[in-house]
């Protein structure tokens, strides 16, 4: 550093210019002039602030990408650590402005920080003398200091807590005010355990969800994510369905829903049916009387049994006979004691819990289901209560009760969001569904399994629809009979099936590298075109992104961070940081990417693991991503992998692959139609035994 100061320092050689700070593109930045000298390490662009103290200075030559020497961090920091205390309302306002912007910088954060500057914003907001822009740029800056992780959440005091809720419980608050004291509050209660229970104390659920009736979808996405904090970091008896339905009630109000939005419903989504993991994961005890009352009433309501014999040897030997008969017809597997049924986890009292509810809240349903059923030949007969078990565990698998939700998920299913016992509902809906496909099979005790499958593949089939309510979803399971589930099979294999003849696979062969390379210029296309991806850490979700393109001419990738989400293409010129292609070793995926290695990284979700790649390049080096999406992911390591001459393996491929050799090979042989092509090629006929019929053509 001593030797570039003194390479400033001896400015004689030539040239002196000043430029306006739009010409370099840092019109964002509280930033005067740029000054361009001329020296022994090339060109050097010294940057000054609106005050005139030196900040720093960028060392660059024709063939070499610029170098950035900061100096005198700590002296920016110390003026404005002063500036902001200036008894002047106008100049106060202007350095909390700069502050607030150059809070976002890690090395001027971290000079501002050791001045106790987080003390001293924390304590401005406590006073209650800001408000309007003042108090919005002081919350911005506190929020972009605490996101560089250097200082404890657990430091704060019960005054600072109260004074954010308050600005969160009183109507009317400042938008953009609202807004990061809804962002403070999550990442307090995300972040400690201590603050949780102090946040808790200040905000309710119930307070939050006058936010979500508004108009502003910005703060309504922000909201969620306090009510999913809360509710994550809640302990089990506080967790009650009861106030997540008022959230999930509301969800009919929301107009357009952005992928932050999505995100945040999906999340709500997975922790109200994470609510399930303790009744799925909890055994039946034989013995416990409350429990076996349950089994006793399912009998009940279906049979209505009469009053109980005399309590005497003959009879006693009766009920227990006629129990017996009854547990059968429940279709339960165990018929002398049903209870044990239930020891298996998963799902454990969970298919009990919905047996019950199904009985009670669908009861003609339950009645009719149960006695047809009993009704006919025992190896026709659809066990409900082994039905009734084997779908809640695959419910269950298909939701994923008990995973944690991923940082990039958005896939919500809105119409769980439209009752209060959406997986109950759910539940219902499938077990007539079930019965309904064993009658269509007419399938015997023998054939369960394959019932099971196919009710799994209705399921999954009507889910992917994405249907706004249950009796939606409900209508698109009646358009999925078993006969349209073979139908939708046989379309499938026959579309394989038509393809595997040895001419076919002959002209495949011979067309699938042009579809390959097609396929690889698509790839590449897109990596021009660029992508967004997200910051995650484990303080706070929202409003972190950078930008990846690939350059035209495929030589050099372009990166930088964004202060908010891109409508659009981002321009090269826009992005900071480049990388040239020709300096990249490898790619990595998955738990083989640096981030993914590293302690309290977030190696432990698998949805996350499945998006993660890194660049490696120069010597530990790494350029590391988490894809938005599958797709996404897909199309970011393929690119890669064609730009380092390599395979493309993703599974994006192959389908890419398969359906344009289908369509190609279709459209190839459309002149064939109804023409049988043999397996093999006709035999060449014998040589003429004269060319006298060959015409002379001079």
């Amino acid at each position: 550093m001593g030797s570039v100061r003194k390479a400033v320092n001896s400015h004689h050689e030539i040239n002196s210019h000043c430029l306006k700070v739009e010409s370099l593109g840092l019109e964002t930045f509280p930033w005067y002039r740029v000054c361009i000298w001329s020296c022994a390490f090339g060109l050097c662009i010294f940057v000054f602030q609106r005050n005139g103290s030196f900040l720093s200075v960028v060392v660059s030559s024709v063939n070499t990408l610029p170098f950035v020497f900061v100096l005198d961090e700590a002296q920016n920091a110390q003026q404005l650590h002063e500036r902001i205390q200036s008894s002047s309302m106008d100049a106060k306002l202007e350095a909390l402005k700069d502050l607030a912007s150059l809070s976002r910088d890690v090395t001027f954060a971290q000079e501002f920080i050791n001045l106790d500057g987080i003390s001293l914003l924390t304590q401005m907001v406590e006073s209650g003398t800001d408000f309007g822009d003042m108090l919005s740029f002081t919350l911005t800056a506190f929020v972009e200091l605490m996101d560089h992780g250097i200082v404890s959440w657990d430091t704060f005091s019960v005054a600072f807590i109260k004074k954010i809720a308050s600005f969160v419980n009183k109507s009317g608050m400042d938008i953009s005010i609202l807004q990061r004291s809804l962002a403070i509050l999550e990442s307090m209660v995300l972040n400690s355990h201590d603050l949780y229970q102090k946040v808790a104390q200040e905000i309710t659920i119930g307070q939050l969800i006058p936010h979500l009736q508004g108009t502003d979808q910005e703060i309504q996405t922000y909201t969620i994510a306090v009510i999913n904090a809360l509710f994550l970091k809640a302990p089990d008896e506080r967790r009650q369905v009861s106030c997540i339905s008022l959230v999930l009630r509301l969800y009919s109000g929301l107009r357009a829903i952005n992928n932050e939005m999505a995100h945040q419903l999906y999340v709500l989504q997975v922790l109200t049916f994470n609510l399930l993991e303790d009744r799925m994961m909890t055994k039946m005890d034989p013995q416990d009387q409350a429990q076996r009352d349950i089994i006793f009433e399912l009998r009940r309501i279906a049979f209505d049994a009469e009053s109980e014999p005399n309590n005497s040897s003959g009879s006693m030997e009766k009920r227990k006979s006629m129990y017996t008969r009854d547990y059968k017809k429940l279709g339960f597997i165990n018929h002398v004691n049903p209870a044990m049924d239930f020891t298996q986890t998963p799902p454990g009292m969970l298919a009990l819990d919905n047996m019950l509810y199904f009985a009670k809240h669908h009861q003609d349903a339950y009645i009719r289901i149960v006695l047809e059923n009993s009704s006919r030949e025992d190896k026709h007969e659809c066990p409900f209560g082994r039905s009734s078990i084997e779908l809640t565990k695959m419910l269950c698998e298909i939701l994923k009760v008990g995973e944690l939700p991923s940082e990039t998920c958005n896939d919500f299913h809105p119409m769980f969001f439209t009752h209060d016992r959406s997986f109950e509902e759910f539940f219902c809906i499938c077990i007539q569904l079930l019965n309904k496909t064993w009658k269509e099979m007419r399938a015997t005790s023998e054939d369960f399994n394959k019932v099971m499958q196919v009710v799994k593949e209705q399921v999954m089939r009507a889910l992917t629809t994405k249907p706004s309510s249950l009796d939606q979803f409900k209508c698109k399971l009646q358009n999925l009979s078993y006969t349209e589930i073979l139908k939708i099979r046989q379309s499938e294999r026959m579309n394989q099936e038509d393809f595997q003849s040895r001419p076919i696979l002959e002209l495949k062969e011979k067309i699938q590298p042009e579809i390959l390379e097609l396929i690889k210029q698509q790839r590449l296309n897109r990596l021009v075109e660029g992508t967004c991806f997200r910051k995650l850490n484990c303080r706070r979700r929202q409003d972190k992104f950078w930008y990846c393109r690939l350059s035209p001419n495929h030589k050099v990738l372009h990166y930088g961070d964004l202060e908010e989400s891109p409508q659009g293409e981002v321009p090269h010129d826009s992005l900071q940081d480049k990388l040239p292609v020709a300096d990249i070793k490898a790619v990595v995926t998955g738990k083989d990417c640096p981030h993914m290695k590293e302690k309290g990284a977030l190696k432990q979700n698998k949805e996350v693991l499945e998006l993660a790649f890194s660049i490696l390049y120069d010597s530990n080096c790494q350029l590391n991503f988490i894809a938005p999406d599958k797709h996404e992911y897909c199309i970011w390591t393929d690119g890669l992998n064609a730009l380092l001459g390599k395979d493309m393996m993703s599974e994006l491929t192959r389908n890419d692959l398969d359906t344009l050799l289908s369509m190609e090979i279709k459209l190839r042989l459309l002149d064939l139609e109804n023409i049988q092509i043999p397996d093999a090629p006709p035999p060449i006929p014998k040589e003429p035994s004269n060319y006298d019929f060959v015409y002379d053509c001079n």
